[in-house]
């Protein structure tokens, strides 16, 4: 998708017409726009590290910090990459460029909040507390409620839109495997080499041992399914590679 930018012919037009040009026809009309090298998320990425690192958090980087919002870049991911570049950039302009970052995700924080209040309303079961215990094998936030832990190991788990786990496996010499029972929201599961399957309330995916797969939410909706522990015999959990964003991405 072509970036099209007119700043510098409205605000330098007159004045600096060459820079003005050069701003939206060189560095927005075709820099912006090789998105076969990279991304318009990842340019936004180096930039706003780019920026921080100078010290910058004028009204161009609120510009580029709105721009990686619009870019698909989320509250959760902005505050790790600040977090991260902080160390290299500097602490002081890390919390500059968090008091800029705050106020510009801060409707994306309202409007998360009050999407997931929704979801828990729409299901009988609780959303439970964060997964931070598994947190490095999901991409997105997701939550845990441990609904029975004694005869069988069943588990409620909600993700936010866009999060999904980890490619894994769920290994067994005997028996073994996984139920998940969709309770509330949209979803989608992938056994690898098939297609990804979408799921709603009220279906069930029955996963067999050995079996690579991921599970997850839609992009543009919270989802939550019950994760039924079959018993088995040597049973033990393998966790792969991570989905990839292109992968992800085209799904629906």
């Amino acid at each position: 998708m072509a970036v099209k930018q007119t700043a510098g012919r409205d605000v330098l037009g007159a004045f600096a017409p060459t820079f003005a040009a050069l701003n939206d026809d060189v560095l927005f009309g075709a820099v912006w726009s090789r998105e076969a090298e990279l991304s318009l998320r990842d340019r936004s990425l180096v930039t706003v590290v780019a920026l921080m690192a100078q010290g910058l958090t004028d009204a161009s980087f609120r510009y580029h910090l709105e721009s990686a919002k619009r870019n698909g870049i989320t509250r959760t991911e902005i505050a790790e990459i600040l977090t991260h570049a902080a160390f290299y950039a500097g602490w002081p302009k890390a919390w500059a460029a968090f008091r800029m970052a705050k106020e510009v995700w801060a409707e994306e924080e309202q409007a998360s909040d009050d999407a997931m209040a929704r979801h828990a309303a729409s299901m009988v079961f609780p959303v439970g507390a964060p997964n931070d215990a598994y947190a490095q094998y999901f991409s997105g936030r997701s939550y845990l409620a441990p609904l029975s832990t004694a005869q069988l190991g069943i588990y409620n788990v909600t993700f936010e839109p866009g999060c999904r786990n980890n490619w894994h496996i769920h290994h067994a010499e005997k028996g073994g495997g996984q139920i998940l029972v969709c309770v509330a929201g949209r979803g989608y599961y992938q056994e690898e080499g098939k297609d990804a399957q979408e799921l709603y309330p009220g279906d069930v995916v029955n996963i067999p041992p050995n079996v690579k797969h991921w599970h997850g939410a839609a992009k543009d909706s919270w989802f939550s399914h019950l994760a039924v522990e079959v018993p088995g015999e040597h049973t033990s959990n393998e966790w792969c590679a991570p989905v990839s964003d292109e992968a992800y991405g085209k799904l629906k």
